[in-house]
């Protein structure tokens, strides 16, 4: 089941992504998940990016905030593939047909 959540944790990241426009904050981020259901840690919406950027789904900027980094993400033409369902990544859910 667990497998289940992350998987949909991570679609629903980079569909946030698209509706912002290609890139959001990490607070953003945060915030969209808990709109689509997923209320989580930060530590773990950081960890997500982290392994969305490993797969090549996103960039992302560090920005310096009191010594510990700050993250803003931009979604690669890969991640907006998966996004958008024309392209499938294990561990990043399929997303729904649109109708």
């Amino acid at each position: 089941m667990t497998n289940v959540i992350t998987a949909d944790q991570r679609l629903a990241l980079l569909q946030a992504l698209v509706a912002c426009n290609n890139d959001a904050n990490q607070n953003i981020l945060q915030t969209c998940l808990a709109q689509y259901g997923h209320r989580i840690s930060m530590d773990l919406v950081r960890n997500h990016l982290l392994w969305l950027e490993e797969q090549g789904l996103v960039k992302i900027s560090r920005l310096d905030q009191n010594n510990t980094a700050f993250f803003v993400a931009t979604i690669t033409q890969r991640g907006l593939d998966v996004a958008n369902g024309l392209s499938v990544v294990d561990g990043v859910n399929k997303p729904n047909p649109q109708y």
